[in-house]
């Protein structure tokens, strides 16, 4: 091999060493989407936002009082009474306080909706969460969001036209311990339109249990609308009253809270529920006009 041959490869295999890249140029990892670690995608919530708004302003007539006790930054967490059919509550306060606040809302629902397909997938890019303490405790606590629990469950949007604006038991208070360890206040919020919007008339228990779904309804809507009906609401008009904040005297972190204050401070809050929907139904001129 000739002396330039030789140190021709030298040069080449060298040139195929790889060096140690300077700290200052590590590179960091970009973020490959908008979805976040809870699912929800700012994209997706744009596209929502965009279809939803003539439904907000045009069919519902969406008005807000004391929407500014709903903090501007921080963890809060948001409760609110739960009705009809297809709930309309929980789309109509995301986009509000979305809209007014620009802020982000995490809607805490039943494990059922994560687990259906697709409707889990989309559920889960417009800010919906499963509903579990420490999903709510890391929403609240670690990253200063507004979560927004009902804690009816499945019996508030599954209750009959004849039992409107009747609030069902608040389960046991775990939203109120979840507040109480976040160390964040509750902030309830009265709804008066979502009763009318998807009226149940009857519901189909044998048909609930053979699918395996916490209700099967029959609706007004289904009888008015046909097929339709099943997604189509009725325009009633929506008005929504923020409560003042619910704060707790106790250290924030501890394992236990008392079992029979979370159970006094969750039936305080429902009771002021119950008492300012009386309050706003009895001002109610029209389902439809407000």
């Amino acid at each position: 091999m000739t002396p330039g041959k030789e140190t021709a490869q030298r040069e080449q295999r060298a040139a195929l060493v790889p060096l140690p890249r300077p700290k200052d140029e590590t590179p960091t990892s970009p973020r490959l989407s908008d979805v976040d670690e809870w699912g929800r995608s700012e994209h997706i919530r744009e596209i929502a936002r965009r279809v939803y708004e003539p439904l907000y302003h045009n069919w519902f007539r969406v008005e807000w009082e004391g929407l500014e006790k709903i903090p501007r930054s921080g963890g809060a967490l948001l409760v609110a009474n739960h009705a009809g059919a297809i709930p309309s509550d929980a789309p109509v306060i995301m986009h509000g306080i979305e809209e007014e606040l620009g802020r982000p809302v995490y809607a805490m629902a039943d494990y059922f909706f994560r687990s259906a397909p697709w409707l889990g997938t989309m559920w889960s890019r417009v800010g919906g969460v499963p509903a579990h303490p420490d999903n709510a405790l890391r929403l609240l606590r670690d990253q200063g969001n507004l979560a927004l629990v009902f804690p009816e469950g499945t019996k508030g949007p599954s209750k009959t036209y004849t039992d409107r604006y009747r609030l069902r038991r608040f389960g046991r208070g775990g939203f109120v311990e979840i507040a109480m360890r976040a160390g964040v206040p509750v902030i309830p919020i009265a709804v008066v339109g979502a009763e009318e919007s998807m009226p149940i008339l009857f519901r189909l228990p044998t048909v609930a249990r053979a699918l395996g779904v916490p209700y099967v309804p029959v609706t007004a809507n289904m009888l008015t609308f046909g097929p339709l009906g099943v997604l189509l609401y009725f325009p009633a008009k929506f008005k929504l009253r923020v409560l003042d904040p619910v704060t707790f005297d106790v250290p924030p972190g501890q394992e236990r809270y008392s079992k029979s204050r979370i159970m006094d401070e969750a039936e305080k809050i429902r009771m002021n529920l119950q008492e300012t929907l009386y309050d706003m139904l009895r001002e109610r001129r029209s389902i439809w006009f407000g």
